[in-house]
């Protein structure tokens, strides 16, 4: 029997790979709902129905029930946060109160894409950013619906992802494809001071493998998907070996984030991907 799969954010970084992954399931049927906001359709995948508009609109736009959600998409950008405060409230306060309740009345199970950086803050996420505010109590009002209406769900949380359709340019690149842009251009990396705030670098491929592992079988709880590995960023700018030029340090810039992947892992989700290998493979295609 085919089931439709909806991924909010489906034409982002991470949503593009999932829809990807995804569409190896021959049972599965696709589908996209993204504002393009940092999604682009340069990242639309061959057989996947593409739906444009917030999540915000949800029950107006999707027409169908689907037999599961992947809700990632959502505004996603720490220190733009504060500059960004309504499209912060716009995409994750309105979008998941909408997302909830049309997963509720479609009685479909929702994975809903967290952020670590709320445990920078012990779980609140209310003095780090608006940013991990609203994604940190997000969670809360997603495990909420769980006890109030019995909807079916599970929590996952990236670290540092970085891999093939980052965003590279811009107010929203992210750092990984934001180095490799300029030892391209052979510019100074900027680091925001103090350079010694660690993160846990993840693949693309080993955030992907999570997500499917947990979509098909985690239930009523929460799931890191992050690499134990943590580097500052001041040794992955070593790494990539260019000029160092610091930035004055800004709001919302969290020094660490404790993984937490056992549960994960429990599921048979391990790691493949190393960071420190993937800086070296872009030096050998000239940051290709």
């Amino acid at each position: 029997m085919r089931k439709r799969i909806l991924v909010t954010g489906g034409a982002g970084f991470v949503g593009s790979n999932l829809c990807e992954r995804l569409l190896k399931n021959p049972n599965y049927d696709i589908y996209s709902l993204d504002n393009y906001f940092t999604g682009s359709e340069a990242n639309h995948i061959p057989n996947v129905t593409y739906i444009k508009g917030d999540t915000a609109q949800i029950s107006e736009l999707v027409t169908f029930n689907p037999d599961m959600v992947y809700h990632l998409g959502e505004y996603s950008r720490v220190e733009q946060s504060f500059d960004d405060i309504e499209k912060v409230w716009r995409y994750n306060k309105d979008g998941i109160f909408a997302v909830l309740e049309f997963v509720r009345k479609a009685g479909c199970k929702i994975l809903y894409a967290g952020s670590s950086t709320k445990f920078g803050d012990g779980g609140l996420g209310r003095s780090a950013s608006p940013y991990a505010w609203t994604k940190a109590t997000n969670t809360e009002l997603v495990m909420n619906y769980g006890a109030w209406f019995n909807v079916p769900y599970a929590i996952t949380y990236f670290y540092n992802v970085y891999g093939p359709r980052e965003i590279q340019t811009g107010k929203y690149a992210t750092l990984i494809a934001l180095f490799k842009e300029k030892m391209k251009k052979g510019e100074p990396l900027t680091i925001v001071a103090p350079g010694t705030q660690k993160r846990n670098f993840t693949h693309i491929d080993d955030i992907i493998d999570g997500l499917v592992l947990v979509g098909e079988n985690g239930y009523g709880d929460e799931f890191g998907i992050g690499s134990p590995e943590a580097y500052s960023i001041l040794e992955i700018a070593e790494m990539f070996g260019g000029k160092i030029e610091m930035l004055p340090e800004r709001k919302g810039n969290r020094m660490t984030a404790d993984v937490i992947s056992a549960k994960t892992e429990a599921l048979g989700w391990s790691p493949k991907r190393t960071i420190s290998d993937y800086i070296e493979e872009c030096k050998q295609r000239k940051w290709a």
